[in-house]
């Protein structure tokens, strides 16, 4: 492969996986998606040496996880009585905090969540609390494994850079 192409495929192999790392928080970006696009990229540079079985198991993983990232907020938002208003508010909440700024990341999804249950039921203040906390649990579960899932990807990346 020409010198320039495999310098090329390895700088795109770091902004992606960069870009998927910020994906992994802001709700517009499909984090580890973009990030395996990361380590697709670094197999075709010469620079890293990320082989087929590994493009393969962080493809699951990349997949599962962005499933579950989508699941997690339903479940737990079930699990504490909620209805889907709440998650749609957490939703909601969370794309809001992305122009609101970073302090909002943590608190806009929460209120969003009770916002969206109490315009769903108003009668409820302490059903729709809870229901909250759970479609707000739900976001943490979801973006931690997605901000773990894409580190990993980040190490096997430099991995194969600097000590393989």
């Amino acid at each position: 492969m020409h010198l320039d192409a495999t310098l090329f495929f390895a700088i795109l192999a770091g902004v992606l996986l960069l870009v998927g790392l910020i994906g992994t928080v802001l709700p517009v970006l499909p984090g580890p998606p973009i990030a395996w696009a990361g380590l697709l990229a670094a197999h075709f540079s010469n620079y890293s040496q990320i082989e087929i079985w590994i493009l393969i198991a962080t493809g699951i993983a990349a997949i599962f996880v962005t499933v579950m990232d989508n699941i997690f907020p339903s479940i737990m938002t079930k699990k504490a009585g909620g209805s889907k208003a709440a998650t749609w508010g957490c939703t909601i909440g969370l794309v809001a905090a992305f122009f609101l700024g970073p302090i909002f990341i943590l608190i806009a999804p929460f209120a969003g969540a009770y916002i969206g249950e109490m315009i769903h039921d108003s009668s409820d203040a302490k059903r729709a609390l809870k229901a909250a906390f759970g479609a707000f649990k739900g976001f943490l579960l979801g973006t931690g494994i997605k901000i773990i899932t894409v580190m990993c990807f980040i190490w096997l990346f430099l991995w194969s850079i600097f000590w393989r």
